[in-house]
């Protein structure tokens, strides 16, 4: 678990339980959403020992390889797999999963500057894609370049259904908080278009008001998208189905644990929520309970 502000990879044991911690990710500067961010360990850990991370610094946000020590006790910056991110004191995006494909998909926020997301000049406010080496993948849209798609303005979460539709969260500005279905070299609109309100782009699957969402992590379980909420501070279900909603989005624990800023299916299929509490300071929201912020399990219903 990567830990923002103070730029730790902690490990939990299987059991729950206390965090130990790691190591310290190298040049990590924290800022009003920036830090480490997105963490993901490689398919191959148990043998390569190698955790991919999504960094923000002092002059640009990056994509590094770590690797982490057999005993747990420290962690190596191996190599930077893509550099050149835009910093800024927000919107960085900064999640990163590995596809069906075997790919990273990074999302990167707009940096604060809109017309980044609709300018292919730059790797902000897009979905990108490159092979855990870092190289890119040949049948990416443009040659050369890790953009899988554009028109984004602030990527929070990235999961993939059991077809491989692949889905993005993000961020809306006042108006609507979208979910997306990404598709190569496809345009989302941001910032002509933001959710329904504009004709500029893919339109999303999903939307919801700032004020119920701002989502972060997704995660596809049981027939269903789980879509973490910041300040909605509850956890969205959206039954789909092959890239399209099949119901309307249900919602749970709607003010018990405050924001919800990740979520991950578990190996035995229960879901892995993480509270964002503690950068209260920051954001507003609400205040920190006892324990946090904290790991939650809770059962797929």
């Amino acid at each position: 678990m990567s830990e923002r502000i103070t730029g730790e990879i902690v490990r939990i044991s299987a059991d729950g339980g206390t965090a130990a911690t790691v190591g310290v990710v190298p040049d990590v500067v924290a800022s009003s959403e920036g830090g480490l961010l997105g963490i993901i360990a490689s398919r191959d850990f148990a043998t390569d020992r190698t955790v991919f991370a999504s960094v923000s610094g002092a002059r640009e946000n990056s994509i590094v390889a770590l690797r982490i020590a057999d005993d747990f006790r420290s962690l190596t910056r191996v190599r930077v797999l893509l550099d050149g991110i835009q910093t800024a004191d927000r919107h960085h995006g900064g999640r990163i999963a590995i596809g069906p494909d075997g790919n990273l998909w990074i999302g990167t926020g707009d940096a604060f500057e809109p017309q980044n997301a609709a300018d292919d000049a730059t790797v902000n406010g897009k979905i990108l894609r490159i092979r855990p080496d870092g190289s890119i993948p040949d049948d990416n849209p443009t040659p050369d370049s890790p953009i899988y798609s554009s028109g984004h303005r602030n990527v929070q979460g990235i999961a993939f259904g059991p077809d491989a539709t692949a889905y993005a969260s993000e961020l809306g500005h006042r108006t609507w908080d979208e979910v997306n279905v990404l598709k190569a070299g496809r345009d989302y609109g941001w910032p002509e278009s933001e959710g329904v309100q504009g004709s500029t782009g893919e339109p999303p699957i999903l939307t919801l008001h700032p004020d119920e969402a701002s989502p972060s992590g997704v995660t596809y379980a049981a027939g269903s998208l789980w879509i973490g909420a910041l300040g909605g501070q509850r956890l969205w279900q959206q039954p789909v189905n092959e890239g399209v909603t099949v119901g309307d989005p249900i919602q749970h624990f709607h003010g018990d644990y405050g924001r919800i800023r990740t979520v991950e299916t578990a190996p035995e299929g229960t879901l892995w929520l993480i509270t964002s509490n503690t950068d209260r300071a920051t954001w507003g929201g609400t205040a920190p309970r006892p324990g946090d912020d904290r790991i939650l399990r809770v059962p797929v219903r």
